[in-house]
């Protein structure tokens, strides 16, 4: 079995031989069955987000879904061939620990296997695919999170979503479902067909191009200018909730943020009870991801093509196929 690792910026990812650590209390032996793939990738191979590794080599990959393999000791609750999602624990803010993150503080899903702990584990609802659930651990719950937990926003009012990729086109699914009004903003004009095709009143190739303040705006870009102009776009007293990390830092207008009494704030990840949510809504059909599924074999270059801007939804591999 092969996996795809990762030492440091000057190798980049290595196809290396993978055999499945002995398992301690409280973990399980998961066959992965699909991993999704992230801009988090990128920014480690990189060199830009290695201060989330807690381990090296690793073995990359945190958005995992798969079936139990084997239960470790102490773990009776989990029957073998259970289908699983990894959750990624950001909230409460208190839990959150890189180091128990898979593909961040443990190997993880860019492997036919992986071990896991038992507290992460979160089933998946009849009927939704492996491909779903893997992402839906990170990018979907991710942008739940942001919707739901942190912009304040729900039916009636009006939310702008900056940069409709991968996670921003979930974000829009899920404030549509809430009922909330959702415009999207993103400088290619193929993202914003497909955002107004899953759910967005208008889309816009710039946030100040938006007819009307709204109540508030989530910034997947984070690309610094986009958090500055985001501050403009809301209404007084508004709120700007900042989720990438296209830009280390910002210049922002302070008398605006003080004289408009608005909130600014970071997110970052997701709840385990977000995760069900997202599962639950993916299961009943009222949020659909958009996806493309890659050969295990092509996982560098479909993170090239990830950095590059040339895909579209999310991508996601299947290691055992």
């Amino acid at each position: 079995m092969h996996a795809w690792q990762f030492d440091s910026p000057a190798t980049g990812l290595e196809c290396v031989e993978y055999q499945a650590p002995a398992l301690g209390p409280g973990q399980v032996l998961i066959d992965v069955e699909a991993a999704g793939m992230c801009q988090s990738d990128v920014h480690i191979i990189n060199g830009h987000g290695n201060a989330w590794l807690r381990k090296r080599p690793i073995i990359l990959g945190h958005e995992v879904a798969g079936t139990v393999r084997t239960p470790g000791p102490g773990v009776t609750d989990l029957a073998v061939g259970e289908r699983v999602a990894v959750a990624l624990i950001a909230h409460p803010i208190e839990l959150a620990d890189f180091a128990n993150g898979i593909g961040l503080g443990f190997d993880g899903g860019y492997a036919p296997q992986a071990v896991v702990p038992r507290a992460t584990l979160v089933a998946i609802p009849e009927g939704v695919p492996f491909t779903l659930a893997a992402v839906a651990t990170d990018s979907i719950a991710t942008a739940y999170h942001a919707v739901v937990a942190e912009s304040g926003t729900g039916p009636g009012s009006t939310l702008v979503v900056v940069g409709v990729g991968g996670l921003g086109l979930n974000a829009v699914q899920i404030a549509k479902h809430r009922g909330t009004t959702v415009y999207g903003v993103d400088i290619d004009p193929g993202a914003l067909e497909t955002a107004r095709a899953h759910g967005a009143a208008d889309c816009f190739p710039d946030i100040s191009d938006v007819p009307d303040a709204v109540d508030a705006v989530i910034d997947f870009a984070g690309m610094g200018t986009t958090t500055a102009d985001a501050l403009a776009a809301v209404k007084p007293g508004g709120r700007v909730v900042v989720v990438g990390l296209g830009s280390p830092e910002a210049t922002i207008p302070t008398h605006l943020l003080v004289t408009h009494n608005i909130s600014l704030r970071g997110s970052l990840g997701a709840s385990l009870e977000d995760l069900e949510a997202v599962l639950g809504l993916i299961a009943a059909g009222e949020l659909t991801p958009v996806i493309e599924e890659v050969p295990f074999a092509d996982v560098p270059v479909a993170l090239k093509r990830l950095e590059a801007g040339q895909v579209r939804g999310r991508l996601v591999t299947r290691p055992r196929v």
